[in-house]
């Protein structure tokens, strides 16, 4: 039985703290990867044209790098590193990488249609889903404080953003879907992460096994959405200067790096904690994000923001 002492004494222990401290660093980690790359894929996605395909690259090249990290661990450890067999590769982690890729597809697709602002408040719906879909798989227990947290983050991060978005419908069905997929794919990765048998607490690893399978959940839509675009373009295939296509090839490059990074931070907090406190450390990212993009001064909704996010945050 739970009492006040017990908790003190928990809290003040000195593992707490190492904890506390260790899931404060991946939060950091986190926030400074996924803020430099929602800025960065707004920027690139405006300058090329096609967001799909450009995930497409970004995935290959996560892969290839998650392959080369794991072969220096290897040579540094002189271990094997954890190979899935077809069974389990197929039934744990072929529906989450489907659901990440779509994720990560369908909110760079919304990049074309929609801004910062109302890209970041429509996200935040993410949380509703991931609690939805935590319940559902057994991973939280239906309680009504959560439930309370849920609905304030969402009002709270829906206030701030209110007065300062250009809406448009396509985008936001978009990032919505994303959202929803969101839910799914970071409660899937949850269940992965943390179940030792299969051997993937690893990012690394947990990166290498499911780059396979979102790129074959993304391929479809790209041929089919960008196919033409893509090998028309002259900023790439049909290129008539070589700095300029090393140019642009560096600058997918970039992004394709920031990308592992960020999803080796996601996996690293998951993988330690849960797919719902991942969605609670990414709302002071949500709001920071805004104010550096809207820059637009205190309103009356944004005042009332503030105070529902910390409490929030309290319970």
């Amino acid at each position: 039985m739970l009492t006040r002492q017990n908790v003190l004494r928990r809290v003040c222990s000195s593992a707490f703290c190492v904890e506390t401290l260790k899931t404060l660093f991946y939060i950091g980690l986190f926030y400074s990867f996924s803020i430099s790359l929602t800025f960065y894929n707004k920027w690139i996605i405006k300058r090329f044209n096609i967001p799909l395909s450009m995930t497409m690259a970004h995935l290959v090249v996560k892969f290839i790098l998650a392959m080369f990290v794991r072969q220096i661990l290897t040579c540094i450890t002189r271990r094997e590193r954890t190979v899935l067999t077809w069974s389990p590769y197929c039934k744990r982690v072929a529906a989450t990488g489907v659901a990440a890729a779509l994720d990560i597809g369908l909110s760079n697709w919304s990049f074309e249609f929609i801004t910062i602002s109302l890209y970041t408040m429509s996200k935040s719906t993410a949380i509703i889903f991931i609690l939805g879909f935590a319940i559902l798989l057994k991973l939280e227990k239906l309680r009504w404080h959560l439930i309370l947290v849920v609905l304030l983050i969402a009002t709270g991060l829906f206030m701030f953003v209110y007065h300062s978005t250009q809406f448009n419908l396509m985008g936001f069905l978009l990032v919505l879907g994303a959202s929803c997929l969101s839910g799914v794919r970071w409660c899937l990765s949850q269940m992965i992460t943390q179940k030792s048998e299969l051997g993937l607490q690893n990012p690394i690893d947990m990166i290498y096994h499911i780059q396979p399978w979102m790129i074959v959940g993304l391929m479809p839509l790209s041929i089919y959405f960008e196919g033409t675009t893509l090998g028309a373009t002259e900023q790439f295939f049909r290129y008539s200067d070589l700095r300029q296509l090393a140019s642009n090839c560096g600058l997918v490059l970039l992004g394709a790096v920031l990308a592992f990074l960020l999803e080796s931070s996601e996996y690293l907090l998951i993988s330690t904690t849960s797919s719902l406190t991942l969605s609670v450390a990414g709302i002071f990212k949500v709001t920071l994000v805004a104010d550096i993009h809207l820059g637009d001064g205190c309103s009356v909704s944004r005042c009332f923001s503030y105070p529902l996010l910390i409490l929030a945050l309290l319970f």
